[in-house]
C-alpha cells in the first residue's frame, strides 16, 4: 500500500479526530436545507433541494466505488485524503468534503435562471454553468493535490494535461448531469425514483463491502 494510503486508514472514522468547528458546519448544512424545504412546500419547487441531494448522492457513490479499488487494488484508491480533517468517513472522503457536496447541487440550482432558454457563450445555461463548476472544481483539487491534501496515485488520475481531463469528467462534470437529468424530469415521482436509484446503488454496495465482506475503506 502506499503512505498515503496507510495514513489514511489509521484514522478511518475515529471519532477522537472530530472537531468543534463540524458543528457550525453542520448547522449551516441544516440551515441551507430548512430555508429550501420551506420555500419548497410553499411554491411546490423541490428541484433545489432534489439537486443538492442528487449531487450529494453521485459522490456518495464515486467514494464508494474509490474505495472498491483500494480493495481490489490493495495498493491505492483513485484519490486518496490522508490529511489533517475533522472525521475521515472514508479513505477518499472526509467530513468536510460531504457538508461541500451537499450544497453544491442547491448552489448550482440557484445559479440558474428561470427561463430554459437561457444560453451564456452560445450553450444552455444549464451545462454552461456544468461545465464552469466543473473546471472550478477540478482546480481546487488540483491545489488540494499540490498541497499533498488530496493524493492522486494513477497517471491517468494525475495533475498532469492528460490526468485531469478523467477528473473532470468523472470526478465532477457527470454530478452535474445527474442534478440537470432529475430537475428535468416531469413528474415529482420520476425525481425520486431517480434520486432513490442513486442512492440505493451505494448503500447496497457498502452493505456488501462492509457487513458482509468485512473490506475496508
Amino acid at each position: 500500500m502506499t503512505t498515503a494510503t496507510e495514513q489514511a486508514l489509521s484514522s478511518l472514522r475515529d471519532l477522537s479526530t472530530l472537531q468543534w468547528y463540524v458543528i457550525p458546519l453542520l448547522a449551516i448544512v441544516f440551515y441551507v436545507y430548512v430555508r429550501e424545504i420551506k420555500d419548497a412546500r410553499k411554491t411546490a419547487d423541490w428541484n433545489a433541494v432534489l439537486a443538492g441531494l442528487t449531487i450529494f448522492g453521485v459522490d456518495f457513490f464515486n467514494e464508494t466505488w474509490n474505495g472498491w479499488v483500494l480493495h481490489f487494488t490493495g495498493r491505492s484508491a483513485f484519490w486518496t485524503t490522508p490529511g489533517d480533517t475533522a472525521l475521515r468517513t472514508m479513505v477518499g472522503w472526509n467530513i468536510e468534503i460531504m457538508f461541500m457536496f451537499l450544497l453544491v447541487g442547491i448552489i448550482y440550482y440557484h445559479t440558474l435562471s428561470e427561463s430554459k432558454k437561457e444560453k451564456i457563450l452560445g450553450l444552455p445555461e444549464k451545462w454552461f454553468w456544468a461545465i464552469g463548476y466543473s473546471i472550478f472544481c477540478v482546480f481546487v483539487e488540483c491545489l488540494l493535490n499540490i498541497g499533498g491534501h488530496l493524493v492522486w496515485e494513477y497517471p491517468f488520475w494525475y495533475l498532469s494535461f492528460q490526468g485531469v481531463w478523467l477528473i473532470f469528467l468523472i470526478g465532477y462534470f457527470h454530478f452535474f448531469c445527474f442534478a440537470i437529468l432529475v430537475i428535468s424530469l416531469k413528474t415529482m415521482k420520476a425525481k425520486l425514483a431517480t434520486v432513490g436509484i442513486i442512492y440505493a446503488v451505494p448503500v447496497i454496495m457498502n452493505l456488501l463491502a462492509f457487513g458482509l465482506w468485512g473490506w475496508n475503506y
